[in-house]
């Protein structure tokens, strides 16, 4: 009778023992399958983004132009290279997120860009915030030497991106969105397949034009109530359970002192630049005028965030509108001293 225990028993410990150590093999090759990651562009998006790679296991090859992000992440457990080039030649599968449509042109097809290196079957990822006819082209370009290009802009901000609760919107080859979206879900908690190369685009610009509209617009709604004697908590705290809500008035309210955590809280410092949004609403407009599509108010918008560009809020948050609208008010003042 013991002796059938004891065999019972040892089968037991070998059948304990093949799980954990079937177990462990699954874990080192789970580990194993995670190749190295480019990524380009280490700013106030491209830093955190990279970060959250690095923390579900990823190993980064990365490079910027300035050495202090380099480092910042070098400190995470990156890799750093000098140059695009390099990071094409050590990973195929590579996230740029660039300021611009003639930075990523020149991350891409410069002389030390990606597709002077990039292998066979790479897939490029570019986060950027561009015109959709830069995306196609650079869609293109990395056809003709055997790589994939995506387009995959995003929503939600520094704090988001911290947080790895962005929102991607994708366009490209349907067939490679889930070897995108395996990075993707890594930096954020949306990612939407919006169709073929330029569409995720499109959808960024479409969703920032609205943005700004409906920060201006909370801006001006705000200030008025304040003017009319109305506290700007109290006025804020209406917006938000009423038909006005937005997210300017619940998530990032412009007047200083509403809410904790947002740029207008820290004199309008961090946050998404005035500058961009002036750029993203250029594309916008450029994009509306070759469609014949009318967007006076989107028109508007970007003729304010250009006037104060011009006036001193370039490095400011794009919330400072508010700032702005308060100052307009006091230069009639002043002209009537």
């Amino acid at each position: 009778m013991l002796c059938c225990f004891c065999a019972s028993l040892s089968r037991c410990s070998i059948d304990c023992w093949g799980h954990f150590m079937f177990s462990c093999v699954s874990e080192v090759r789970s580990m194993a399958s995670k190749t190295p990651v480019g990524f380009i562009g280490l700013g106030n998006m491209g830093s955190p983004m990279a970060k959250n790679l690095l923390r579900h296991g990823y190993p980064v090859i990365a490079t910027d132009v300035f050495p202090e992000s380099c480092k910042e992440l070098q400190d995470e457990g990156a890799q750093i290279l000098d140059s695009p080039a390099e990071v094409a030649d050590k990973a195929d599968r590579i996230i740029t997120m660039l300021p611009s449509s003639p930075n990523v042109i020149e991350v891409y097809t410069g002389p030390n860009g990606i597709l002077k290196k990039v292998k066979k079957g790479t897939l490029l990822i570019d986060s950027s915030t561009i015109d959709p006819s830069v995306s196609k082209e650079m869609a293109l370009a990395a056809e003709k030497m055997g790589a994939v290009f995506m387009d995959a802009p995003v929503s939600g901000g520094v704090g988001a991106a911290s947080l790895a609760k962005l929102t991607f919107m994708v366009g490209g080859v349907e067939e490679e969105y889930t070897a995108a979206q395996e990075l993707l879900t890594c930096m954020g908690a949306n990612v939407v397949y919006c169709g073929q190369v330029g569409t995720g685009q499109a959808a960024k610009i479409c969703n920032n034009m609205l943005l700004a509209i409906g920060m201006i617009g909370t801006a001006e709604t705000m200030n008025l109530g304040i003017r009319l004697g109305l506290d700007p908590k109290l006025l804020a705290q209406i917006l938000n359970m009423s038909s006005g809500r937005c997210w300017s008035s619940d998530s990032y309210n412009p007047v200083p002192g509403v809410m904790e955590g947002v740029p207008s809280g820290n004199n309008y410092q961090g946050g998404f630049g005035t500058t961009l949004m002036a750029k993203d609403l250029g594309l916008a407009q450029h994009t509306a005028t070759n469609t014949k599509t009318p967007v006076p108010l989107g028109s508007l918008a970007h003729q304010i965030y250009r006037v104060m560009c011009a006036r001193g809020y370039a490095n400011k948050d794009f919330s400072s509108v508010f700032q702005f609208l308060r100052e307009q008010e006091e230069e009639p003042e002043k002209k009537g001293d």
